[in-house]
């Protein structure tokens, strides 16, 4: 297998990207948009050490996962419901085929040798139907822009989000309630139907689908060319779609990270 890698930090630097020996882990960060909220970035520092120390265990991706988000909730003593929390991507090759862990809402894109792609999108939390989520990317169609108003309906968002978060019937998120990993979408592909897979966190996972790149030149990239393709989203922010029109976000720039795992 081989690995490629690129990272665009935005305001916040809460992605990581981890290579081990068998694959690849990508983590993103929530952002504390409510007041009296911790920032990720040591949470995600913790946790992709915990599962870089597990990910090439012959063991199922959910164990892997579960151990890693116990270990991280004990060593900086977390509790559920007041945690900072993280997306999480896992690929990691194994002697049968490829296994592709997603939770939250960072995602993987996987080709197949026949030429085929599968997207595995964990889209739990945009279905939540918060009406202050549906208020604040209305304005932004409009052009009212990143304004105080929006940030005022980001904290609003983000205490819904909180009284949803690892609960049936809201959203699965890494946090510091490991039965969160009983809850991520797995798949496995056999390695003679396995071509690539693309790990994306969303900041850079939407503006390339709005730029129409195709994830199988994504896949073929090297990391200095994924780290042009994390720019030229940074240049369509700044440039084409500032005031989040086209495209209706949180924030107007966010961390964004790739990762190519590859035959």
């Amino acid at each position: 297998m081989k690995v490629a890698t690129a990272q665009l930090d935005g305001p916040n630097a809460e992605d990581r990207v981890v290579a081990t020996a068998t694959g690849l882990i990508v983590l993103d960060g929530a952002t504390a948009h409510e007041s009296g909220t911790p920032p990720a970035t040591n949470y995600v520092d913790h946790l992709g050490r915990e599962l870089a120390q597990r990910l090439d265990d012959d063991v199922p991706l959910s164990d892997v996962l579960r151990a890693s988000i116990s270990a991280t909730a004990q060593s900086l003593d977390l509790r559920p419901g007041q945690s900072p929390s993280s997306t999480v991507v896992l690929l990691r090759g194994a002697q049968d085929g490829v296994d592709v862990l997603v939770l939250g809402d960072s995602a993987a894109v996987v080709g197949l040798r026949d030429g085929s792609q599968v997207s595995i999108l964990d889209d739990r939390i945009d279905r939540l139907s918060i009406p202050e989520a549906t208020e604040y990317r209305a304005r932004l169609a409009r052009g009212t822009g990143f304004d105080t108003r929006h940030r005022e309906l980001l904290e609003r968002v983000q205490r819904q989000e909180r009284v949803r978060r690892n609960r049936t019937g809201g959203f699965w998120i890494a946090e510091a309630d490991p039965d969160a990993a009983d809850h991520a979408i797995i798949n496995t592909y056999p390695r003679e139907i396995f071509a690539w897979a693309v790990a994306a966190t969303d900041g850079a996972f939407d503006p390339l689908t709005a730029l129409g790149i195709s994830w199988c030149d994504i896949a073929a990239h090297t990391s200095e060319q994924l780290q042009q393709d994390l720019h030229q989203c940074s240049y369509w922010e700044r440039t084409v779609d500032p005031k989040g029109q086209a495209r209706p976000r949180s924030k107007r720039h966010d961390d964004k990270t790739l990762a190519v795992l590859r035959t």
